[in-house]
This record gives C-alpha cells, structure tokens and sequence, in this order.
C-alpha cells in the first residue's frame, strides 16, 4: 500500500506519524472516509466542505484542499481496486504533551482500503449512552471516536452492525458513524442537524433525493416505525431487519427500497453531487 503523509507518497511501512502528533495523543484532528470506485472518489466536494468546517471547528488551519485533492488522487492511482474506503486525516500535528498544541504545523494522511459492498439489511442495537448536543464538537467530524468504538464493539457483540444514540433530551440522534431514517405512518423522517448528529454527506444526499422530513422525534420513534434504515459513505443506503429484540418484517420495505434505488441511480449518475 502507498500512503500520502505530508506532501509525498510512502510506502505503508515507511509511513510513519510522530508518536508526539496531537492526533494521536488527545485525539486532536478531523477526519473524512469517502467511497471510492474504480479508482474516482465519489462525493469529494462535499467531503472537502466538511473536512474543512470540522478543523476550523477545532480551530486547526483550514487544510489545503488542492494537496488534499491531489493526495487522493495519488492515492487512488498508487492503489487500484474496485472498491475502496478512502481516508483523509488531518490532525494537530506534533505537539508537546498535553492539550496546547505545538507550532510545527498540522499532519495530513491520505490512505485508502478495499472494501466490499455491504448487505442490503442489518441489524442495530439501541445504547444507554447519549450524545451531547451542546458538546463543542457537535457536528464535527473528529477522531476522538473512542465512544464509537465502545458502542460499535457491544453491537458487534450483540449481532449487530451499528448502535444507535439518543441525545441528552431523550431525543434520536445517531449511529456511531451512520445517520437513521424512520418511516412513520408512511412518511420518511430523520433527526435534525440540531439533535446533535452528524451532517452526514450521504443523509444529505438522501434527503435530497427523497424529500425525507427532518423532523424531532423521540427515541421509541423506532419501537413505532413501520421501516428503519440507515446512511453513511459506505452503506449508502442500508435497510435494517432488527432493532434490538424487535424484527421488520420483510426489510427492506417500500420506502426504503425505493430509497435505495433512488440513490443508487442519482449516485450512479453523478460523481461529485
């Protein structure tokens, strides 16, 4: 494998980040995983208009978009593959330890796996733990995800693929790198940005595509919905069969199905939407 780090192209074993680098030690940095097929990024526009807005949220440097573009590219080109989970890391950079950071400037990854399609159902687990909506890192992208981790590790126990979050209010938030949609007495719903989620590129996408509602809604909204699915860059758009004990009969359903042809032909159709 050929990584991007700072500037060039090195060999994975050559690509080696200072065990100092603020990502690494406080988890100081902001990141974008985007689809890759056949060698072309899909949604890269968009992406670089978060990864953007998630560091100056931090108040990292805003990064250099046509390095980060071309670091895709060589990426993309050093490895080929049907089909990759392509990663942008951008962090802190080397820093003294502790939370201030040091004055040498931010460290930029560019790495790139293969992956494969994913089913077109699954099943989610609900979690007692709650996002914050007041946190200063709402909306942001960060790879401060230990708690993504914890939960996705008890779903995975569970025999699930995601966990899904309520907010501090009770509220449904979240998957712990997805966004949920709810179909509730024949309509599409899916929390608001100001739930405390994740703008996710693919959730936006989708409801452009569909016209979903965003709309605040409780958490027992899944104990009530007729159909859940879930979004994110490399499920696209994923029916779910079970959410903790409770099955979906015949998932996916009507709207979820269309859903998922919807975004697969517009997807399908345009590159960079």
């Amino acid at each position: 494998m050929r990584i991007w780090l700072d500037g060039t192209l090195r060999d994975a074993a050559d690509a080696k980040v200072s065990v100092l680098d603020h990502g690494l030690t406080v988890g100081d940095g902001v990141f974008e995983t985007l689809k890759a097929r056949d060698g072309a990024a899909f949604a890269l526009t968009r992406h670089l208009d978060r990864l953007t807005r998630s560091a100056r949220g931090l108040g990292l440097p805003d990064p250099d978009l046509d390095e980060v573009r071309r670091a895709c590219a060589a990426v993309l080109e050093a490895n080929p593959m049907p089909l990759g989970r392509l990663r942008i890391t951008y962090t802190g950079g080397t820093s003294p330890l502790g939370s201030d950071r040091g004055d040498t400037g931010p460290t930029l990854v560019v790495a790139v796996g293969e992956t494969t399609r994913r089913p077109d159902s699954t099943a989610v687990i609900t979690v007692p733990w709650v996002r914050n909506e007041r946190s200063p890192l709402t909306g942001l992208k960060t790879t401060s995800y230990a708690e993504n981790v914890v939960a996705l590790d008890r779903a995975n126990r569970a025999g699930a693929s995601e966990a899904l979050f309520a907010n501090t209010l009770g509220r449904l938030c979240e998957g712990t790198g997805s966004n949920v949609f709810v179909v509730l007495d024949g309509e599409l719903h899916t929390p608001p940005v100001a739930s405390g989620c994740l703008a996710g590129i693919t959730r936006a996408l989708a409801v452009e595509w569909t016209g979903a509602k965003e709309t605040d809604l409780p958490f027992d909204a899944l104990l009530r919905a007729e159909e859940v699915f879930l979004t994110s860059t490399l499920r696209d758009v994923q029916a779910v069969h079970r959410v903790d004990g409770r099955d979906l009969d015949a998932a996916p359903g009507p709207v979820t199905a269309k859903a998922m042809r919807v975004f697969d032909e517009r997807a399908g159709s345009d590159l960079d939407p």
